[in-house]
């Protein structure tokens, strides 16, 4: 897991269901929280959320889904105190340090700012975006997975070449395949094919690998 600062919260937080998406069970991040009633913030983890406009926000966990579906929409004019976030995650690789915080047109800045305030004092970064399918990285990571793994198919070269030519030419930590594997081809059908349902983009399109996997593990 990446490292994070040591937690310095001056908004009280209060988490409610478990994520081990964002959060496992031994995220520093869970141990500074507080009951509901004390907080100013409240984290909804893979649970319902409630509205209330008596705190200062209140945090959605999404995964592929539009913040909207959570909320209701009002014809582009929504926006409260209720916010989504996401840890981006690599599959099964541990949380890294990014958290995509979603607002709406009308999202009260402050509960933006109490947000942001949270996240960056327990050490993590955060990117503010508008409401869309999926997350930011997959959207943008998902396709070259997709074709990397089409090229295995293909043939056009072996996996340790085709990631060695990443790493090598473009600077890669990891290459797409090795990392699309490690963090698990299910994950990767599952993501891809809500962007690919939701969007019609032929590069979210799961490649036959993700599907062969997807299909093995419903069998």
């Amino acid at each position: 897991m990446s490292e994070q600062a040591t937690p310095n919260h001056a908004i009280p937080y209060a988490t409610i269901g478990t994520s081990c998406q964002s959060f496992p069970d031994n995220d520093p991040f869970l141990s500074s929280a507080v009951t509901p009633d004390q907080a100013g913030i409240i984290l909804y983890l893979g649970y319902p959320h409630r509205n209330d406009d008596s705190k200062q926000a209140i945090l959605v966990e999404l995964h592929t889904e539009c913040l909207g579906e959570l909320t209701g929409e009002h014809l582009g004019e929504e926006g409260s105190n209720v916010l989504g976030f996401a840890r981006y995650r690599n599959g099964a690789d541990d949380p890294s340090p990014l958290i995509e915080l979603v607002k709406q047109k009308n999202s009260k800045p402050e509960a933006i700012a109490a947000a942001i305030a949270l996240f960056e004092s327990a050490g993590l970064q955060v990117a503010v975006c508008n409401d869309h399918l999926g997350r930011i990285i997959d959207r943008l990571v998902r396709p070259k997975y997709n074709a990397a793994l089409r090229f295995l198919d293909e043939g056009r070269a072996t996996q340790k070449d085709l990631d060695l030519t990443c790493k090598l030419g473009l600077g890669y930590p990891d290459g797409p395949i090795e990392r699309v594997v490690r963090g698990g081809l299910v994950h990767h059908y599952n993501v891809t094919t809500a962007l690919f349902e939701g969007t019609g983009a032929s590069g979210y399109a799961p490649a036959r690998r993700a599907i062969v996997a997807a299909k093995r593990e419903r069998n």
